[in-house]
């Protein structure tokens, strides 16, 4: 008897840091958050919500992460707006995030680590991962992702001990280039075109996202 309570004890207890509520309240096109960071996101009027998704990322890191598009008629997404919260959890005192890029950008004073990428909608998703949870997301909203897009993370790391994260994805429709991912990837047809594209691709993300801090929300509380 003693075992089976414990056991019903640690099912409720792993089902319990699987299913969790959003904290961050999403207002329009605003992502008002309290903490980790204080800080109030603001994208362009014209995107839609998505919706949100929370849950312990490989048992390690508590995710909350939101999704907002820019699409056509036909729910065709042309940019993609994924931000995301996280933070290892205390049982895991151990772990600390390791970002390596060499480049850097700043968006109102705060740093962010910044990566490109190509991807191509063929390429396996790994399972459990948060590009598996923004990937059913979107498609359960009717959204259809493009066969080829280009991808900016942007990655603040929020403590010194580097254990939380604010990161934001911002990703573009490369069917406006005449390019697949796999033209522009080290050793593809296109790849001299990489540079060039992925600066005016981070450009354009550091137009489009805001943030603020928030020391007050929009409405006053």
């Amino acid at each position: 008897m003693q075992r089976q309570i414990i056991a019903v004890i640690s099912c409720c207890a792993f089902l319990a840091t699987q299913n969790k509520i959003p904290e961050r309240r999403v207002q329009g096109n605003m992502i008002i958050s309290m903490h980790d960071p204080k800080v109030l996101i603001r994208l362009p009027e014209s995107v839609h919500y998505v919706g949100a998704d929370r849950w312990v990322l490989y048992g390690i890191a508590d995710c909350e992460l939101h999704a907002f598009v820019q699409a056509d008629e036909q729910k065709n997404v042309q940019e993609l707006y994924w931000v995301q919260f996280e933070g290892y959890i205390p049982t895991r005192p151990d772990l600390h995030h390791k970002y390596d890029s060499p480049q850097h950008t700043t968006i109102e004073d705060m740093d962010f680590y910044v990566d490109t990428w190509p991807r191509s909608n063929e390429e396996k998703t790994e399972p459990g991962s948060d590009r598996e949870h923004i990937d059913a997301l979107i498609r359960r909203k009717g959204y259809k992702i493009p066969a080829n897009m280009m991808y900016v993370r942007l990655v603040n790391l929020l403590d010194a001990e580097k254990r939380k994260e604010l990161m934001t994805i911002y990703g573009e429709d490369l069917g406006s280039t005449g390019f697949t991912a796999a033209d522009l990837r080290e050793g593809g047809k296109a790849y001299g075109q990489w540079p060039t594209l992925q600066k005016g691709l981070i450009e354009r993300a550091k137009t489009k996202i805001h943030l603020k801090g928030n020391r007050q929300a929009p409405d006053g509380t």
